[in-house]
């Protein structure tokens, strides 16, 4: 076999071994995740915490299990979405410790985006080095198909598959490369649904596309 001359790293990350948590332990996570809602500084007023999150399979890199949540509430008379992740260590059969938490919310909603085929949330949690100056964002992405047959779901690196992971109870969770440099053209993950067939359902971008300049009008003269 020919040396790879532009390598792209794939399967970085430890499939999901407990899936989606429950009972004491969710309750312990949703205890971290709470300390984590109280330090976001723009915080709408009167955001309470949901009587129910909703989490996600856990992966593991770089020493950490990570566990993904999402959960409705609302501020100010607005729907909102919390949404981040709980991770800490865990030592063969010990307790976990050392938990961080990350916190965010958005007024973005899937509902009001009937053109989204996938609803997703990622976050940047390491680096990545490799040599002649390659590098890359660790990411964690997680999040729900919104069409129905999906099965599985990649995260891909142009044709290279960079994880994959079923859909268990409707949701997702992978952790792979994004922005990769010094490849040429920058590369960046793109996550791809399937169905049991191994047909692609759909495809979406971490990153949304700018909207085109309007053209000018013909009595509105063009800018110099």
């Amino acid at each position: 076999m020919p040396i790879d001359s532009r390598p792209l790293p794939s399967f970085i990350a430890s499939s999901s071994q407990e899936g989606i948590p429950y009972g004491r332990f969710a309750e312990t996570l949703t205890e971290e995740f709470a300390k984590g809602v109280e330090r976001i500084e723009d915080l709408p007023e009167g955001v309470e915490m949901p009587a129910k999150l909703d989490w996600f399979p856990e992966r593991r890199w770089g020493g950490r299990v990570w566990m993904p949540v999402t959960g409705r509430t609302s501020g100010d008379g607005e729907a909102i979405e919390l949404f981040g992740h709980v991770s800490y260590r865990q030592e063969g059969e010990g307790d976990p410790e050392d938990f961080r938490t990350m916190a965010d919310f958005t007024d973005v909603l899937a509902e009001d985006n009937p053109d989204w085929n996938i609803d997703l949330n990622d976050d940047v949690i390491g680096e990545w080095r490799g040599e002649n100056d390659r590098a890359g964002d660790v990411t964690l992405v997680w999040g729900r198909p919104l069409m129905q047959g999906a099965a599985a779901v990649t995260a891909q690196l142009e044709t290279a598959t960079a994880d994959q992971a079923p859909i268990t109870d409707g949701r997702f969770t992978l952790i792979a490369l994004d922005a990769l440099k010094a490849y040429g053209d920058d590369v960046f993950m793109e996550i791809k649904l399937w169905n049991r067939r191994s047909q692609e359902l759909a495809s979406e971008s971490l990153y949304a596309e700018e909207e085109p300049d309007p053209e000018p009008s013909d009595s509105e003269p063009a800018s110099a």
